[in-house]
């Protein structure tokens, strides 16, 4: 077999990214999305390029914080997962963007399949699977049910104790990783490094309450370095049951709106029946599936 040359790119050579097949469309998924041509890299063997992989954070930061594009050309595993091995960015985490009934769909099945068995050998364990959502106002604003009042709240620490109580009953994947390693403290501080690190703007951070005044939860409307998104959604323990995360939706929705969003991305484990349940209320369909994989031995067995 042909040796196989990695190469990473730059500003002149940034269009071989693009020489190969797109059976998952990721092209179009990336339409929007900012990438460093020096955060991208191939794989080539007899001049074809059978393996890419893309990383991404802001462009202003100093290292890349996920691989969020990962390509394989048939029989080319071994290929793409020397192409992250190599890479020079200890990156914990991969995204596998997957179209909705990929596992219906022989042909997509077999793309799934290689980026799987690339992650698994370059290191990386699967983590949790994800609905993708994307909103635009052809499908309607959700109802605000009124049950709640919002305020902006400029002290971290009162959003730290929420995110302590929200993660000590998450369903969620990464809070869970994070409290395998740390507890809710460490759950509670990658929450709001998070926040801090979307590029909008700290006061649209918002705490929920009853009209007497209890917390309820809180909602971060966002911006990620590509689009208007869902930041956070998160109801603390005592008040579950009621459906308030719908009402945190819904209004995280009508501010980025009023802020002049023109569509909106958001994301949920696919085992969080309750939260897919009230995006699908308000009006958020599935537009990818997405597998995320984990390097630091913390992610589930698959």
């Amino acid at each position: 077999m042909t040796d196989l040359v990695i190469r990473t790119l730059d500003e002149s050579s940034a269009h071989l990214f693009h020489t190969m097949p797109d059976p998952l469309d990721m092209a179009e998924k990336h339409r929007t999305t900012r990438f460093r041509p020096d955060w991208q890299r191939i794989a080539l063997r007899g001049g074809r390029t059978v393996a890419r992989a893309a990383w991404w954070a802001r462009p202003e930061d100093p290292e890349p914080l996920v691989v969020n594009w990962l390509d394989v050309a048939e029989g080319e595993e071994e290929a793409a997962a020397e192409l992250l091995r190599t890479a020079p960015w200890q990156t914990p985490e991969v995204e596998i963007d997957l179209l909705p009934g990929w596992r219906d769909d022989p042909r997509l099945r077999a793309a799934a399949d290689a980026r799987d068995g690339a992650a698994r050998r370059a290191g990386y364990a699967p983590l949790v699977e994800r609905f993708i959502y994307h909103w635009t106002p052809d499908l309607g604003l959700p109802e605000r049910p009124g049950r709640l009042v919002y305020t902006a709240e400029p002290d971290d620490a009162v959003f730290y104790d929420l995110l302590r109580r929200i993660s000590s009953a998450t369903l969620d994947a990464h809070a869970r990783r994070a409290i395998a390693q740390g507890g809710v403290d460490q759950a509670a501080k990658e929450d709001l490094d998070i926040f801090h690190w979307f590029p909008s703007p700290r006061a649209w951070w918002q705490v929920a309450r009853t009209p007497a005044g209890d917390p309820v939860g809180i909602h971060i409307p966002a911006h990620n370095p590509s689009r208007p998104c869902i930041g956070f959604v998160g109801v603390v323990p005592e008040h579950r049951g009621h459906g308030y995360a719908y009402d945190l939706l819904a209004e995280c929705t009508h501010f980025l709106v009023e802020q002049g969003a023109r569509s909106i991305v958001a994301a949920t484990d696919q085992g969080n029946h309750p939260m897919a349940a009230h995006f699908t209320r308000a009006g958020y369909p599935v537009v990818r599936e997405r597998v995320n994989y984990w390097a630091d031995g913390t992610a589930g067995t698959g």
